[in-house]
């Protein structure tokens, strides 16, 4: 480690070789933890190269634990988390509206780092069972829609990483690898990520996958669409700025946003949207970020179309039908 450390403080970058290997030593224990924060700590100060996210990407690839869903034509949508903003559960609620509206879901998740509840806590608290059985995963994911894959359990390589991440309490380059690492590979995936060069990288690493993706990013620093300002939207390659009034949606206030200080109060918002008891700017940002999901996996829908879709979805109960039988099956 000391090698690679004098290398990136100078200034210099690791080839997507040399970050796949460290990140393959970090998982298999070589290094300490004060090494490791150290290494965690350069990326803070300095950009990540594409190279580097790549090699960091391939590395965690390689150590997952892969499952095969592709028959059933799998989306995601996770975002790196990290803007600080601490909004609710976003991303998750989206995942149901995406199941209730006939999509079917590998939602990537995780506990929380830099906000009081990530979506695996909420799913934990709901009383979701997570696990790796491929048969309980393709059940539910048959059955209701979605199936959850909770990232310690596949990748349990990154246990040596997650004390220093949870002391650190601040976002760091792990946020970033995320989204890019779900073990069911989908082949659709909307992403929200924290910041504008951010979402550059992620254009290129899935403009160089191959699958159908969006990556939304809120100009004043949301890692989804908040719609309390403007936004961009890179779709498959296409870059576009949005404003909430283009999409006929009204502007939201970050306090419409918050997701509440501990897990029961998140999940009580959550579960208070599923059952149509949310705020007009909570359904608003739901509804939109499932509709520019729904406008990835169904480029032919006009964006009027995919929100007629999510409204349906969310407000005829469909998406909490999912959650429900979702439940039920644990």
């Amino acid at each position: 480690m000391k090698k690679v450390l004098n290398q990136l403080f100078e200034y210099k970058t690791l080839s997507r070789k040399e970050a796949e290997e460290v990140l393959t030593n970090i998982a298999s224990g070589t290094y300490s933890e004060p090494e490791i924060a150290a290494f965690i700590t350069v990326y803070l100060m300095r950009s990540i190269s594409v190279a580097e996210l790549s090699g960091f990407r391939d590395a965690l690839m390689n150590l997952c634990i892969q499952i095969d869903l592709s028959d059933f034509d799998i989306v995601d949508v996770c975002g790196t988390g990290g803007d600080g903003k601490n909004s609710f559960n976003i991303s998750t609620l989206v995942a149901f509206v995406l199941a209730g509206a006939g999509l079917k879901v590998a939602k990537h998740g995780n506990f929380a780092v830099t906000s009081a509840c990530g979506s695996s806590n909420i799913m934990e608290y709901l009383g979701y069972k997570f696990s790796t059985r491929c048969d309980k995963l393709r059940c539910e994911i048959d059955r209701t829609g979605i199936c959850f894959l909770h990232a310690p359990l596949f990748n349990p390589a990154m246990k040596n990483i997650a004390p220093v991440r949870k002391a650190l309490k601040i976002k760091t380059f792990f946020n970033m690898l995320g989204p890019l690492v779900n073990p069911a590979s989908p082949g659709k995936q909307l992403t929200g990520v924290y910041s504008l060069e951010l979402a550059r990288l992620y254009n290129y690493l899935f403009q160089e996958s191959g699958k159908q993706y969006a990556i939304v990013h809120n100009l004043d620093g949301y890692d989804e669409i908040s719609l309390t300002s403007d936004f961009k939207v890179i779709m498959n390659g296409i870059e576009q700025i949005f404003n909430p009034e283009l999409l006929n949606y009204e502007r939201t206030s970050p306090a419409a946003l918050h997701g509440g200080a501990t897990v029961g109060l998140a999940a009580d918002i959550f579960t208070g949207i599923l059952q149509g008891k949310g705020s007009e700017a909570q359904n608003s940002v739901v509804v939109v970020n499932a509709q520019m999901a729904l406008k990835c996996c169904l480029p032919s829908k006009s964006h009027d179309e995919c929100r007629a879709i999510a409204e349906e979805s969310l407000f005829s109960g469909k998406a909490l039908g999912s959650l429900k039988k979702l439940i039920e099956m644990q």
